[in-house]
């Protein structure tokens, strides 16, 4: 079954209901739903996905599931965005990550947001399908769901960011002298 993106018209994959839909208390639950959420992106051929946050602190993203996963859904015609204040916690604890960019540059943009506010930048994961957004990065309370209009509006907070609020950032490869 598809559904129609109200961003794009484009048909995107229905998700197969093994993501949540509501509130979310506690790290833990959190990091799990980003390992589900790049697993199901993978098995469901999402075209894009998003994530958003001040620095990835506490994101899952060097765990060997979470690249497989990403290694699994990346493929020309998909597209990776990535916005933070800055990414060097992304270097210093998610090495695999950093190792993955680096391969699959040409899907992938990254966005800086340096002056920002930590606390003003979305903790979130956009996808066409099913969004994630932690309202309390602090202390991991959030809601997600498939909700059109829960899509349509996170999607526009982060798309402001990306064209006013940030310039780019975390390149692929860093030349030296």
């Amino acid at each position: 079954m598809t559904d129609v993106s109200p961003l794009d018209g484009a048909a995107s994959p229905q998700p197969s209901g093994d993501l949540p839909a509501g509130r979310f208390t506690g790290r833990e639950f959190f990091q799990q739903l980003v390992r589900d959420a790049f697993a199901t992106a993978a098995r469901e051929g999402w075209q894009e996905i998003f994530i958003s946050d001040a620095n990835f602190h506490d994101w899952p993203l060097g765990e060997r599931a979470v690249i497989e996963s990403l290694q699994a859904w990346a493929r020309g015609g998909r597209r990776f965005t990535m916005l933070a204040c800055n990414y060097d916690e992304v270097i210093r604890r998610h090495a695999r990550f950093v190792r993955w960019r680096s391969t699959w540059d040409h899907i992938i943009t990254c966005r800086r947001s340096a002056g920002a506010d930590p606390l003003d930048i979305p903790s979130a994961l956009w996808s066409p399908v099913w969004v994630m957004h932690r309202l309390d990065p602090e202390r991991c309370v959030g809601v997600s769901g498939v909700e059109a209009d829960r899509r349509v509006l996170l999607r526009e907070s982060l798309q402001e960011w990306v064209r006013s609020k940030s310039a780019p950032g975390f390149p692929s490869t860093t030349l030296g002298l």
